[in-house]
């Protein structure tokens, strides 16, 4: 019998762990361990918060048991702490995509014991930061296991989440409304994805009352599918018309459908839907489908905002043909157009919130030059928090964006280091 290699036993040990325990214990049972073996005096895992601005302690306390102090929020025997992503270590550890390792007493944390942070990340999308507390200073081995447990934790939290709400409950600081409600089932479950030959992240900073936008992409083995729509209207309304758009364009890309076909059924179900409901209720949308082989980007433009590329250094509209809006007539006058990408190349695909009268100060072009350097998963929180600077913390309209890094070289492996692709992170801050 052969002896399987250290990690690899400890690799087993943990997915046992995760899938022996209830998935509201996954965590816990996956982080105990290690605590365990590295003498730790405390273990926490922080969920990203749905703002993007915060982290979100989770705690489990019997009933019965004093809250921690600075407790947000309760239900029942789960508790949730909010923690600022302020610049400090913990957004740094995100940002940068690396483990990060403070002395006693820094930055606020406990006197007497090292703090470990390590990112918990999945193909660059960063679902939260595993925290431990310990009495002496980490070495290199328990270093690397910190962060390679952190990249199974990013596994066990997706796979749990699909059988429990404890995380959405967790990461939800705000009330959400119905309508708010239907467009977070529209959204796709990860808003950033990193491959070798692109890296893709989105963000939706909604509106006080939901203004129907919505984005969207998936990957086939050759091709990357994405989408940016806008609903008319604000509320529930704007939040069905938004379904039936997804819906169409999701059902026909699994058909097969081309770029094209799916723009054509998803007007088509609109207008039918306007002509059996008598009700009105139209989108437009930037579809587009690269063709990851030859850096290919074909793109169809039904009555959308313009998007941006930038390019060796300048930043420019991208000059496509607009058809009609989704749902206004049978015949919307669609076509697609290629656009050869260069590696290197940013494409930054926006809604009109992003470009509404009170945010007639913002130079989105000059701002999108600005954050150039910035991996996707912050340039898209920099521009958001830009257009909340000049326009105001309760948006008029749904701002949201879709930042699309061309690196090139599909095929080649990715570079990647517990979840991420360290080479292409942001600097530190």
């Amino acid at each position: 019998m052969i002896t399987p290699p250290d990690a690899d036993r400890s690799l087993h040990g943990l997915l046992s762990a995760a899938e022996d325990a209830s998935p509201v214990d996954a965590v816990e049972a996956v982080t105990r361990g290690l605590g365990l073996r590295l003498g730790a005096t405390r273990v926490s895992f922080l969920v990203a918060d749905l703002s993007g601005r915060a982290l979100v302690r989770l705690t489990h306390l019997p009933l019965g048991e004093d809250e921690d102090a600075g407790a947000d929020r309760r239900s029942e025997e789960e508790v949730a702490t909010l923690v600022p992503l302020d610049g400090g270590p913990a957004a740094e550890a995100l940002r940068t995509q690396r483990l990060q390792v403070l002395a006693p007493g820094a930055a606020g944390h406990p006197a007497g014991l090292w703090t470990v942070l390590a990112p918990v990340t999945e193909r660059g999308e960063a679902i939260g930061l595993l925290e431990l507390s310990l009495p002496v200073e980490p070495d290199r081995a328990a270093a690397e296991e910190v962060a390679r447990t952190a990249l199974v934790l990013a596994y066990v939290v997706i796979a749990s989440r699909r059988h429990t709400d404890l995380f959405e409950w967790g990461q939800r600081s705000t009330p959400f409304t119905l309508s708010a409600e239907i467009q977070r089932r529209l959204l796709p479950s990860a808003f950033t994805c990193e491959a070798s030959s692109f890296t893709l992240s989105a963000w939706l900073e909604p509106a006080a009352s939901v203004g129907g936008d919505t984005f969207d992409y998936v990957l086939d083995r050759d091709s990357l599918h994405l989408s940016v729509t806008d609903a008319m209207g604000h509320g529930v309304a704007s939040a069905l018309t938004a379904t039936l758009c997804m819906g169409a364009l999701r059902g026909t890309r699994r058909r097969g459908g081309s770029l094209l076909e799916q723009a054509v059924a998803a007007n088509e179900a609109l207008v039918e839907h306007q002509t059996s409901a008598s009700d009105e209720g139209f989108a437009t949308g930037l579809l587009g489908r690269l063709d990851l082989r030859r850096g290919v980007l074909a793109l169809v433009n039904a009555g959308h905002v313009l998007p941006y590329l930038a390019r060796d250094g300048a930043v420019t509209l991208l000059d496509l043909p607009a058809g009609l809006p989704l749902g206004l007539f049978p015949d919307a006058g669609l076509e697609a157009i290629d656009v050869a990408l260069q590696p290197g190349d940013r494409l930054v695909v926006v809604t009109d919130g992003m470009l509404e009268r009170n945010a007639a100060d913002l130079d989105l072009a000059a701002a999108i030059t600005e954050t150039r350097g910035l991996h996707p998963r912050e340039a898209t929180r920099a521009l958001s928090d830009r257009v909340l600077a000049v326009s105001g913390p309760a948006l008029t309209d749904d701002a949201t964006l879709l930042v699309l890094d061309w690196h090139g070289d599909h095929g080649d492996e990715r570079r990647s280091d517990h979840g991420a692709d360290a080479s292409r992170a942001s600097a530190p801050s």
